[in-house]
C-alpha cells in the first residue's frame, strides 16, 4: 500500500489543523477495521477515542433490529427495567446474584468488548485513544465546540447503519468544528456528511437491471436514492488497516508462531452464508474436494473460520483435516494480521468484502470459492475484483507455489488522499504523528 503524503501544519493556524479524531462505531469489526484503517492512513491512530452505536442483544431483541438504534436501545430498556422491578418485587431476587444492572447490561463495554481477540486488546492498552463508551452526539459535539480553539477541529469517522444518526447529529450540532466522514453508503442525503467513503458496488442498485432485482416497494429501503456527487469517494472494496507498517508489526508479533513453517504457507478465510451469498454443506464439499487436490503443492495450510461460519461448515473441514499435519485448523486468538503478512497464498469465501478487501491490498495471490454463488451488489464486487485481476477463482488445480501478481488494491491510502483534498478545499490539514504505535504489544 502507497503511504499517504500529509501536507504540512499551517503556520500560527492551530484552529485549522486536526490533531485528534472520534471514531464512531457499531460493534462490528469489518465496520470499525474500515475506520481504524482510514484513521492510521491519516496518521491518527494514536490521537482518537472509540465510541460506539451498538444495539443491545439477547432475548427478544434478534427481532428489533428493524427499529432505528436509538428507538431500539430505549424499547430494550423499558423492557429490562420491567423485568428489573419484577425481580425486585415480585421474583426470586437471588437467581439474579452475580448479573449485572440494567446499566450495566445496556453499556458500551458490557456488550461489545468482545467483539475484539485478546491481541486486538492488548494493542488497544497502547493506545493513546481509548474505547470510550456509548456515543452521545451531543457530549461530542460539545466537546468538538468547547476545545476547538485548544486542539482544533475533531475529525469523526463512522461506519455502518447505526452509526449515520449519530454522525450526522454531530454534523448539525457542531458544523464549525467538525469534519465528519461516513463509511459505507447511508442510502440517503448525503449533505448531512463532509464525505461519504463507499464501495462501487453500493451504487450498483441504482442500475436497471438491479431495480429489476428488488421489488419497487422495498427500494426505497435497500437502495440508494442519490447518485454519487462531488462529496462521495467510490473504493473497490472495504477500507483495510493492512498497509506495509501494520504487516511489518505483525510480522514481528506472529513471528514465533508462522514464520518457520514449511513454505508456501496457504491460509484459508471461511466466512458465512449471507442473504447474498447463500452457501452450505454443498461449498464446504466443494472447498474440501479442491484443497485435497492442492496440498502436494503447498508446505502448510492454515485454515480460520469466523463468527458467521455455520457449524455444519465448519465440522466438514475439521473432520477432513484435524489429523493431516500440513493443515492446522486455527482456534486461539484472531490471526488475521499475522496471516496477511506470513501467508504466501490466500483461499477466500466469496461472503467477505472485508476479507478480500484486505487480502488484496498485500499484493499475495488471492483465490476465491463460491463467487459464483453471489447475487445482487455482492455480484458486483466480485466481478470488479475479477475484472482488475487481483482474484482468480479456486478450481482445485492450482500449483500453489507459483506466484502471480497484480497491483494491490489500494483504497485505503486512495481515501485518505481525498480526505485531505477535502480539508483543504475548506481550510483545515491534517498533523500526522509519525510513531505509529496500533499494532505494536
Amino acid at each position: 500500500m502507497r503511504p499517504v503524503k500529509l501536507p504540512g501544519r499551517p503556520s500560527g493556524w492551530v484552529s485549522g489543523v486536526i490533531r485528534r479524531a472520534v471514531i464512531i462505531g457499531n460493534g462490528f469489526s469489518g465496520a470499525e477495521s474500515q475506520c481504524l484503517g482510514l484513521v492510521r492512513a491519516l496518521g491518527l491512530s494514536s490521537r482518537f477515542s472509540l465510541y460506539r452505536a451498538t444495539r443491545p442483544s439477547g432475548g427478544i431483541n434478534k427481532w428489533l433490529h428493524w427499529l432505528p438504534g436509538s428507538i431500539h436501545r430505549r424499547v430494550d430498556s423499558l423492557i429490562r427495567s420491567i423485568h428489573d422491578d419484577y425481580w425486585r418485587y415480585g421474583g426470586n431476587a437471588n437467581d439474579q446474584m452475580g448479573m449485572p444492572s440494567s446499566t450495566e447490561r445496556t453499556g458500551i463495554l458490557w456488550e461489545n468488548y468482545n467483539t475484539f481477540s485478546d491481541l486486538e486488546l492488548k494493542r488497544f492498552d497502547n493506545l493513546n485513544g481509548n474505547v470510550v463508551g456509548l456515543a452521545d452526539a451531543k457530549q461530542i459535539a460539545t466537546l468538538a465546540r468547547d476545545t476547538f480553539n485548544k486542539d482544533g477541529p475533531l475529525l469523526v469517522v463512522a461506519s455502518g447503519r447505526d452509526t449515520i444518526s449519530v454522525s450526522s447529529s454531530i454534523k448539525r450540532l457542531a458544523p464549525d468544528y467538525v469534519f465528519v466522514v461516513q463509511i459505507q453508503h447511508p442510502r440517503s442525503r448525503l449533505n448531512r456528511f463532509d464525505l461519504v467513503i463507499t464501495p462501487h458496488h453500493d451504487y450498483y442498485p441504482l442500475t436497471p437491471h438491479a431495480q429489476e432485482q428488488v421489488p419497487w416497494f422495498l427500494r426505497r429501503w435497500i437502495t440508494p436514492r442519490e447518485p454519487p456527487d462531488r462529496r462521495v469517494v467510490l473504493t473497490v472494496g472495504a477500507l483495510p488497516q493492512a498497509d506495509s507498517a501494520a504487516l511489518r508489526s505483525a510480522a514481528s508479533v506472529w513471528h514465533d508462531e508462522l514464520a518457520l513453517l514449511p513454505k508456501p504457507l496457504l491460509v484459508i478465510n471461511i466466512g458465512g452464508p449471507t442473504g447474498n451469498c447463500e452457501y452450505g454443506i454443498d461449498l464446504a464439499e466443494q472447498l474440501k474436494d479442491k484443497l485435497q487436490k492442492v496440498l502436494w503443492s503447498c508446505g502448510s495450510v492454515r485454515i480460520s473460520f469466523s463468527r458467521r461460519t455455520p457449524e455444519k461448515v465448519s465440522n466438514i473441514l475439521v473432520k477432513e483435516f484435524s489429523n493431516n499435519p500440513k493443515v492446522y485448523i486455527w482456534d486461539g486468538p484472531n490471526p488475521h494480521m499475522g496471516h496477511l503478512a506470513w501467508a504466501d497464498a490466500f483461499v477466500i469465501t466469496a461472503d467477505s468484502v472485508s476479507m478480500l478487501s484486505e487480502a488484496c491490498s498485500t499484493g499475495i495471490p488471492v483465490y476465491v470459492i463460491g463467487a459464483e454463488r453471489c447475487t445482487w451488489k455482492f455480484a458486483d464486487f466480485q466481478k470488479r475484483l475479477h475484472d482488475r485481476g487481483v482474484v482468480r477463482p479456486f478450481t482445485g488445480e492450482e500449483d500453489i507455489s507459483k506466484v502471480w501478481s497484480y497491483p494491490p488494491l489500494n483504497d485505503t491510502a486512495e481515501a485518505a488522499s481525498q480526505v485531505i483534498n477535502a480539508l483543504a478545499e475548506r481550510g483545515w490539514t491534517v498533523q500526522a504523528v509519525e510513531d505509529d504505535v496500533f499494532f505494536k504489544l
